[in-house]
């Protein structure tokens, strides 16, 4: 019965998207909250043990829930925070096909993080091709200014899209950084080093994507000199031609928060400008949207209420209960 209910919510979902072009390439990032499946004999921390799935079928719903979720989009290129493993993420997959005829192969590196065994993820549709994935790190001299700090749940990778004999190459990097408002020293740190990985890439007038729950406390509007997202964006170089571009302004007022706290807009697609300027000598992506669908995380009447959420997730009727306390943000480029 749930997967039923699954899918139905799944083409109600469709729906609002029907008037989007088939041929828009379509990036997801959403942060699933302890995305982590019932058997919970894998896991090392107690608090990993303690935010998984109570038992199977809660489990089976809630994949189910999130496949029917993401398969509404139809995206291309899904990045997820706070996924247990790949062995999960082979669940979800699973479920995306059986259920929606959506194929998705996926990269995800286990165990970056101990203390909470929370991965991230990409997944991504048959039409995109995979060049490579990896991990990155810093360098010695790096390490010892004190100006860089690890990011340990990150993944980058390089992609193909469009014709096999001109194809539009996207680097796309999905970040969780380091949670809290007290320890943005440690995502100041954390930027400054992602954006090294980045900066000649989008100097060079490449397609770059940088993504994920960035726990910044920077409101949508604008961002302070020497802020975390500041930093990430390339704002505290010299140089103009390194600097990513928010695409959170591009929402409505309205439509900004991402996360179940008010006002905060913790899940971001920043994009090169190549992204966003249409070369008129060549085919290239060009940002047609960019959209913060609520409603494929809350599923009751409005969000859930707070203390039930985070102290009684599994007690909310799962007709109620929200999938997450993010929402996604997606954003949708034309092949032009």
């Amino acid at each position: 019965m749930h997967r039923l209910i699954c899918v139905l919510l799944c083409l109600q979902a469709v729906a609002a998207y029907a008037d989007e072009s088939a041929d828009d390439f379509v990036v997801m990032s959403w942060n699933l909250e302890w995305f982590f499946d019932s058997q919970p004999r894998d896991n090392r921390s107690d608090l990993a043990r303690e935010m998984s799935a109570p038992d199977r079928p809660n489990w089976d719903w809630r994949r189910d829930a999130v496949a029917a979720s993401i398969a509404s989009v139809r995206p291309d290129v899904v990045a997820l925070q706070e996924v247990e493993s790949s062995r999960v993420m082979g669940y979800l997959t699973t479920s995306l096909e059986d259920d929606h005829d959506q194929k998705f192969r996926f990269v995800c590196f286990d165990g970056a993080e101990p203390f909470t065994e929370q991965d991230v993820a990409l997944l991504y549709a048959d039409n995109v091709w995979l060049r490579r994935a990896g991990l990155n790190g810093q360098s010695r001299k790096m390490y010892a200014s004190g100006d860089y700090y690890n990011v340990f749940k990150h993944l980058e990778a390089e992609l193909e899209i469009g014709r096999p004999s001109d194809p539009e190459v996207v680097t796309v990097i999905n970040l969780h950084l380091r949670a809290r408002a007290e320890r943005a020293d440690i995502r100041i740190r954390q930027a400054r080093l992602v954006h090294t990985w980045i900066a000649d890439r989008v100097a060079a007038g490449e397609n770059v994507i940088v993504l994920g729950d960035l726990n910044t406390e920077e409101p949508a509007e604008g961002f302070r000199d020497g802020s975390d997202l500041a930093i990430l964006c390339g704002k505290h170089t010299p140089r103009t031609d390194d600097d990513l571009i928010d695409l959170h302004p591009r929402l409505p007022i309205d439509q900004r928060q991402t996360h179940l706290l008010p006002g905060k807009a913790f899940d971001r697609i920043l994009v090169s400008p190549a992204m966003i300027e249409d070369d008129p000598d060549r085919v290239d992506l060009v940002l047609r949207s960019v959209q913060r669908p609520r409603e494929l995380a809350v599923k009751g009447d409005g969000p859930d209420e707070q203390d039930a959420h985070w102290n009684a997730y599994w007690q909310i009727d799962s007709n109620q209960r929200d999938l997450s306390d993010h929402w996604p943000v997606v954003a949708r480029f034309q092949l032009k």
